[in-house]
């Protein structure tokens, strides 16, 4: 297979509280002929906040990052693995298009912006695009066989449409194909793009505790074993407050929350150790230990 070459952005979560979620897209990327080049000098995007105070100086902060993408011979895109940094990665080069705008951000910035951008995706997509299904089950050492997982893309994967330009806004499949690829049983779950409570646990515990206790219990109620995100704040509201969920709502959840990538790496035939998955608030060992039985 033609090696794939990227732009990588692996965004600040991925260098800290996602650090398995970076570390098991590298090992998979490379498995699957995909080479990713660290995007030079990047910056923080904004994430979730910048946006709501200054919308120029958030254009500028991923600007300046898509500048330095270009810098990157031979490459076709920027990809990044989270939908936080995907949503202001791609807002800004839509918003760039407008002169106005573009004007306006270039003030901020100490190397303006010129010409062309990079496309803009998420490591799902080029997974799903680039490389292919077919090539994914082709490759594929360890089936997921006697799994059964629950696809959840959270909220902002595909939203907005207009902006995001991948799968559907209300019935995205590209999770459920890569886990249908895997040899995993696809557990229905009809809440797959609904919120998780996102940047609401520090403000507003509750919320989440509201939102992500809902997305448990439906997918405890189709019988799935586990939950698979594309995203560090889902997986992180889900997973490390799971206990607190269950405090809260009286339930007694022991879901395991996967990283898409880290299933696709054990599938591939990495060890758990290589996928991170001792990182994992709740543990999947007992899960996987079962699977392999």
């Amino acid at each position: 297979m033609t090696t794939l070459r990227y732009a990588y952005y692996p965004g600040c979560s991925g260098l800290g509280t996602s650090k398995e979620y970076d570390m098991s897209t590298r090992a998979v990327c490379e498995a699957l002929g995909m080479e990713l080049i660290d995007i030079p000098d990047w910056n923080c995007c904004g994430s979730s906040p910048a946006h709501t105070v200054d919308d120029r100086l958030a254009g500028a902060l991923s600007a300046r990052n898509l500048v330095q993408a270009g810098d990157i011979e031979g490459v076709d895109a920027i990809i990044t693995p989270c939908p936080s940094c995907l949503a202001n990665l791609k807002t800004s080069r839509h918003r760039l298009q407008k002169p106005e705008f573009r004007a306006e951000v270039n003030k901020l910035l100490e190397r303006p912006v010129h010409g062309d951008i990079l496309p803009v995706k998420s490591v799902l997509q080029v997974i799903v695009e680039d490389v292919g299904m077919e090539e994914l089950r082709y490759r594929v050492r360890n089936p997921l066989k006697d799994m059964s997982i629950a696809p959840y893309y959270g909220c902002i994967m595909n939203r907005p449409p207009k902006i995001m330009e991948f799968d559907s806004q209300e019935n995205p499949m590209a999770l459920d194909n890569i886990l249908e690829a895997l040899g995993a049983t696809v557990a229905p779950f009809n809440l797959k793009v609904e919120c998780c409570g996102a940047s609401f646990g520090v403000a507003r515990r509750d919320i989440v505790e509201r939102l992500s206790g809902k997305l448990l219990n439906l997918a405890a109620e189709n019988k799935a074993q586990a939950m698979v995100t594309a995203c560090p704040l889902c997986q992180m509201n889900l997973d490390a407050r799971q206990n607190q969920i269950n405090v809260a709502n009286s339930t007694n959840h022991v879901m395991p929350i996967f990283y898409f990538t880290q299933l696709i790496g054990l599938a591939l035939g990495f060890s758990q150790s290589q996928m991170g998955l001792e990182k994992l608030v709740v543990s999947p060992r007992e899960l996987l230990a079962g699977a392999a039985g």
